[in-house]
């Protein structure tokens, strides 16, 4: 049995959590510190860790709070780099309220948004405004932005790197929305020119159409003609390319959803030459596998798709042997119609996958049969990500001056998705009836308390992330 969760206020205590207090002590005998599990406290002022003592050495001053919450699980708030919020635009798909609640219910204190899917995407400096202004006083946890790079748009990329996004997103292939075309290589040379000398990263939906394929003419209502018509090859021929990229340019680069793990020799090979390559993988190519899809169950359409259980076994044993750097969600929703299950058409339904609450839960789940341990799970999922989006000197690890970004959880309790637990807008995932272990308790925010059993705190905590990868230009001299 757990202790219960009690705050000591001076030297009463308090049975009663208080969303919205801010914590001044966190007190576990499970604390994940790098690659340790630890018995302490963590000290937490104006947001930040102030230093992280023994187990029980701190008492409150008069005024402050303490949570101790036994052996729950403290780690650092999960970092979700790949959610698309769809806001403004297409708001009746998801939002920056409905999503970062969704986001705090599953432990998670940053999201980084898409560029795309939103209208206007972020492809310039006025659209990343509009964007900004339109999340402003709606985020429950922190929010930091991607922009895009779409064909024509490189002049706008320096500019919105000084203006704040974390990086770019592009696309070998269709994007499935016209006002983000998918660029080709004379675009990627004229972008990856622009962001040589910067600290951003570009990342990249790594697929290729292939000319040489033949037309996929099998049944629609069955899911393999839907994979067969993203095979493997248009994956492994696009890391290709971006692995060249990257080693001319020697420029950051991140492959996107990985799906297929043919690809991966493509990325352990550019990596042992020099090239600044990462790669992320998501929780339904883990969890879910193309042979369980039933006909017609077009809530499973995403792409790259989801492969066969051999492909996912190769998978996790590449994140095992540390060849895969992170997990993300992909959070891709939209209206149920746009899935078409009144005819069940794979070829014609939207693709994307909601699962942005579950995620931590979904990956523990079988990570704890597979050799996986706890400080892993904060490694792929906060530390690594955080690197990514260039956050690693203030969030992502409990270090001394780090925002107080915290998930408190229960690695060995097990729960049923069911659909009114999920705060996404959209509630069709294929994880619902799924049982999964792990679940959040509470997720604390620079020190708030935000979500707590199901509970959120009435009151927007969330922040715009502004994030810095080139140096401000500085003044020119006078002419003369």
């Amino acid at each position: 049995m757990f202790e219960p969760y009690c705050f000591v206020s001076a030297n009463r205590i308090i049975m009663d959590v208080t969303l919205g207090s801010s914590i001044s002590i966190i007190r576990s005998k499970r604390v994940v510190i790098g690659n340790t599990i630890s018995r302490a406290d963590i000290i937490i002022s104006d947001g930040k860790i102030t230093s992280i003592a023994p187990w029980g050495k701190r008492l409150p001053a008069s005024g402050q709070q303490l949570l101790d919450v036994g052996d729950l699980v403290v780690m650092p708030g999960i970092i979700d780099p790949h959610v698309h919020v769809n806001e403004p635009g297409r708001t009746d798909w998801e939002g920056y309220r409905s999503a970062t609640r969704a986001a705090a219910a599953g432990g998670i204190t940053t999201i980084v948004d898409m560029p795309l899917n939103s209208l206007p995407p972020t492809t310039s400096i006025n659209n990343f405004q509009t964007k900004l202004k339109a999340a402003e006083g709606q985020c429950y946890v922190d929010v930091a932005f991607w922009g895009g790079v779409i064909p024509g748009n490189q002049a706008q990329l320096v500019p919105m790197l000084y203006a704040g996004v974390a990086g770019f997103k592009c696309f070998l292939i269709h994007s499935g929305v016209p006002e983000f075309p998918h660029v080709n290589l004379m675009d990627l040379h004229a972008a990856m020119s622009e962001l040589q000398g910067t600290n951003s990263v570009l990342l990249f939906h790594a697929e290729f159409d292939d000319p040489n394929d033949a037309p996929v003419t099998g049944d629609p209502v069955q899911y393999e003609t839907f994979l067969a018509s993203r095979p493997d090859h248009m994956e492994v021929a696009a890391v290709e390319a971006v692995a060249q990229l990257c080693l001319q340019y020697n420029v950051r680069c991140h492959i996107v959803h990985l799906s297929s793990a043919k690809a991966l020799p493509i990325i352990r090979k550019a990596k042992d030459a020099g090239a600044p390559i990462t790669v992320e993988t998501t929780h339904h190519y883990l969890t879910l596998n193309s042979e369980n899809i039933p006909p017609g169950a077009t809530y499973y359409k995403c792409c790259p798709p989801i492969r066969e259980n051999k492909n996912k076994d190769s998978l996790w044993n590449a994140l095992l042997q540390g060849q895969i750097d992170m997990v993300v969600s992909d959070h891709s929703p939209c209206t149920s119609d746009l899935k078409l299950l009144h005819d069940g058409d794979f070829m014609k339904a939207w693709g994307g996958i909601c699962s942005l609450q579950l995620g931590l839960s979904l990956f523990w789940s079988s990570a704890r049969c597979r050799g996986f341990t706890l400080p892993d799970v904060s490694c792929l999922l906060s530390r690594n990500p955080a690197k990514l989006c260039s956050l690693d000197e203030r969030k992502g690890s409990l270090h001394t001056g780090y925002d107080a970004d915290l998930v408190i959880w229960d690695p060995d309790k097990e729960f049923q998705v069911q659909e009114q637990i999920l705060h996404h807008k959209n509630k069709l995932t294929p994880y619902l009836g799924f049982r999964l272990w792990g679940e959040v308790a509470a997720t604390i925010v620079r020190g708030i308390l935000v979500y707590h059993k199901g509970k959120h705190f009435s009151k927007p905590q969330g922040e715009p992330v502004l994030i810095h990868t080139v140096s401000p230009p500085k003044p020119s001299g006078p002419y003369y």
